[in-house]
């Protein structure tokens, strides 16, 4: 019966992924076309973190070494598909070598590590002007078409492209949802859960972990090498250890136990942004108006995002550490006890 009504949600969804954009205005596709590819960004991560038990602070390395490989080449007149694919590659390579490293370590030195390589890659986008733009990154990136032989498929529009990262984003989910549920998906969870047993079982478990390490990496190029067609720029803050920190927000607002956390997670994130920053003003001006701050603090006006993020964040970690679907799924099956936290 469980495996039937997945079966169902995944039909629909499918379905809305195809008919939204029939129904959106330009500016909410583009939004949407954006968390999906977030959404595949924090999946990637969570690869990681949910199923491996490995906290990287260094994620957005590998996005942004896609981004800025397939930007460099389509720039370059290289056919689209073709720079995609080179930068997925490039980025699962970046991340087998210093994920090489970075399993030898455990808890918050493999987490230092990752931020340390990640800063490494950072350094050379900001810095290489003469391949990456510096400081201004490569601009300009226009995808024409798909780049396949007798098939002039036109991705300009936002539609056009919100199509090629729906599919994909479709299948992104399924490989990733038969890796989690095979035998090596298992043995990820055991590392998570208890990594000294899974050891004296005979498990390699820095095999195990690098190469969760480098699937992570691959993925996580491909979100980025959609980004930069995307976004029509690959700049060096998607290289920036901040930028590592939104599939680590995002996964713990979606819950890290659940493989459809990161994904809600990104949708909440990302919407709930744009609700705020578009409405941040009127609250500055109310707040400007009412004794409820010193005028000088409204008068500044600040990032009122970040403030109700923190207010957001510390209820989930301290009563919700399953998440948002962790919540729904207890309110589902209309159970009252302790929230459960479940790998698959």
């Amino acid at each position: 019966m469980r495996n039937r009504i997945k079966s169902i949600a995944a039909i629909v969804g499918l379905a809305i992924l195809l008919l939204l954009p029939l129904m959106l205005s330009p500016f909410h596709l583009v939004l949407l076309t954006e968390i999906l590819l977030m959404g595949l960004f924090a999946l990637s991560f969570n690869l990681l973190f949910g199923y491996t038990g490995l906290l990287s602070f260094g994620h957005a390395a590998y996005f942004a070494t896609g981004a800025y490989v397939c930007a460099y080449l389509i720039k370059s007149s290289i056919p689209f598909l073709l720079a995609v694919a080179v930068g997925v590659m490039a980025a699962l390579v970046v991340a087998a070598v210093l994920g090489y490293f970075s399993v030898r370590l455990d808890e918050i030195y493999f987490a230092m590590l990752t931020l340390a390589f990640g800063m490494m890659v950072f350094t050379i986008v900001f810095q290489w002007r003469e391949v990456t733009g510096g400081s201004d990154g490569i601009s300009g990136v226009l995808a024409a078409d798909l780049g396949i032989p007798g098939l002039a498929v036109n991705i300009q529009g936002f539609t056009n492209y919100y199509y090629v990262c729906a599919l994909a984003f479709v299948v992104t989910i399924i490989l990733l949802w038969r890796i989690t549920h095979s035998p090596f998906g298992e043995l990820l969870q055991a590392s998570r859960e208890n990594s000294d047993r899974l050891i004296f079982t005979g498990v390699d478990l820095r095999r195990l972990r690098w190469i969760a390490f480098a699937i992570a990496g691959g993925w996580a190029g491909l979100a980025g090498a959609l980004w930069a067609p995307f976004q029509r720029v690959a700049s060096p803050d998607i290289a920036h250890w901040t930028f590592s920190a939104m599939p680590v927000l995002m996964t713990i607002l979606g819950g890290a136990r659940s493989f459809a956390g990161p994904l809600v997670g990104a949708a909440v994130f990302l919407v709930l942004e744009h609700i705020i920053q578009s409405n941040q003003r009127y609250f500055w001006q109310w707040l400007a108006s009412a004794p409820l701050l010193p005028a000088t603090l409204a008068d500044r006006q600040l990032d009122l995002w970040h403030f109700f993020l923190g207010l957001l964040l510390i209820p989930l970690i301290l009563g919700f550490r399953g998440g948002l679907t962790a919540y729904i799924d207890k309110l589902v099956r209309g159970w009252s006890g302790p929230l459960t936290l479940r790998g698959k």
